[in-house]
Formats: C-alpha cells, structure tokens, sequence
C-alpha cells in the first residue's frame, strides 16, 4: 500500500504550491477511518511530520510551517492535500503523504525545492 504524492517542483522562495495525494484502491475503503498527515525528508535530515488532518477535519502542524501551509482533505474522492504559501529555502525536501501514524510502506514522495 503506497500513496503516492503530486504536485512538487522548483519554485522561488516567497511563491506557492500545491501537493496532492491519492489513496490506492486497496485503502480507499477505509481511508475515511484514517487520520492523514503529510511528512518531510531533507537531503540528511530524519523524516518529520508537517501536518495532520483528522477525518473530521481536525488539524495540526508543525511549529516551522504554521500560519504557510495548510492542509485538506476530500473524504469522497480519497485525497489529501497541502497548500504551500510563503515558501523558505528550508522548506526544501522530498514530502510524502501517509496516514498517521504511518502505514508501513511508503511511496516515492514529491520533491520541492525553493530557491532563495
């Protein structure tokens, strides 16, 4: 089971994007009894989680990008997604969406690179 994550690219420091997840036909029947986060690695660092989103809507992030990321998600069609404003050359990572707390197997995540 891999949820795959979409939307990443290069984007200057200051702009915005948009990342998409989709939950696979083995989950979706039970994607709606999952709370969603979606995660962060950098080039050395330890995965970290950046936000979380409670099948009823509930959310939480981390303290380094509250107030510029938000996260959604559509329970009819399985996705989850995350609205990147005001982005920081620290915000530079490979993002993963994955239920929380994760499912073992993790997909190939989405690359974001902000230039500064």
């Amino acid at each position: 089971v891999q949820l795959q994550a979409s939307g990443g690219g290069l984007v200057q420091a200051g702009g915005s994007l948009r990342l998409s997840c989709a939950a696979p036909r083995t989950i979706t029947s039970v994607f709606n009894s999952y709370v969603m986060a979606w995660y962060r690695q950098a080039p050395g660092k330890e995965r970290e989680s950046v936000a979380s989103i409670t099948v009823g809507g509930a959310t939480n992030y981390a303290d380094s990008v509250k107030g510029r990321f938000t996260i959604s998600r559509d329970n009819s069609k399985k996705r989850v997604f995350l609205q990147m404003n005001s982005l920081k050359s620290e915000d530079t990572s490979v993002y993963y969406c994955n239920a929380n707390p994760p499912l073992k197997e993790w997909g190939q995540g989405t690359l974001v690179t902000v230039s500064s």
